[in-house]
């Protein structure tokens, strides 16, 4: 009992200072909301899989600490979780075997440092990053990401295919490609059954959206 309201005050804390610390970020689709989602989902998760709950909330919260201070440097965010993650860890008194846990489901969540999760609670704080790609909430941090990068030469998709039947894909010029370069693999990537589940669910919303658009476009 002790070791458990140990954990939950620790995860109050953690929970606390992370929202501080996203509060100045301008970034609808990797900020504070993001955090929050992803946090709610890991629980959910580790509820249905049997994973430690502290481990997973711990990682969960602290996955993107990262991009608070990332526009600073050049040094890739999840490493930069990594490093901040293990100095709040460590004003908490956590044991180095948890600390350890905690940070290699941090590194491990990041699609573009491929580091693979190699506990289940790496797995769990993975796929529920990866879930909030997906669905409706996939979707509106798909448009926000495009609208904030594109530049001058962006469409929102290729005028005379798309939904890239014949074009080389390229969603840098083209937002819509992204559901075919990513977005719509995501879920073939999932590593738990709870998360397998839950993404194909979003999945199938997702390839709803585009018939829809695909019935406007040809209206």
């Amino acid at each position: 009992m002790e070791a458990l309201q140990f954990e939950t005050a620790i995860l109050a804390d953690i929970y606390s200072e992370v929202e501080r610390r996203f509060a100045p970020l301008d970034d609808l689709a990797h900020g504070w909301e993001h955090v929050d989602r992803v946090y709610t989902l890991a629980l959910q998760l580790a509820e249905q899989e049997g994973a430690n709950r502290f481990i997973v909330g711990a990682a969960a919260l602290m996955h993107d600490l990262g991009r608070t201070v990332g526009h600073h440097t050049t040094v890739h965010h999840a490493d930069l979780s990594v490093t901040m993650a293990r100095e709040l860890l460590a004003n908490h008194n956590v044991p180095a075997h948890i600390q350890e846990a905690i940070l290699h489901a941090i590194a491990s969540h990041s699609f573009s440092r491929g580091i693979e999760p190699l506990t289940l609670e790496a797995c769990v704080v993975r796929d529920a990053d990866r879930l909030d790609a997906l669905g409706a909430v996939g979707i509106l941090r798909w448009a926000i990401t495009g609208t904030l990068r594109r530049n001058a030469q962006t469409r929102s998709y290729h005028l005379t295919d798309p939904f890239a039947e014949q074009h080389t894909l390229d969603d840098h010029t083209y937002l819509l490609d992204h559901f075919y370069t990513k977005l719509l693999k995501i879920s073939s990537t999932m590593t738990t059954q709870t998360g397998r589940t839950l993404a194909e669910q979003r999945t199938a919303f997702m390839y709803s959206y585009l018939d829809e658009l695909k019935r406007e476009l040809q209206a």
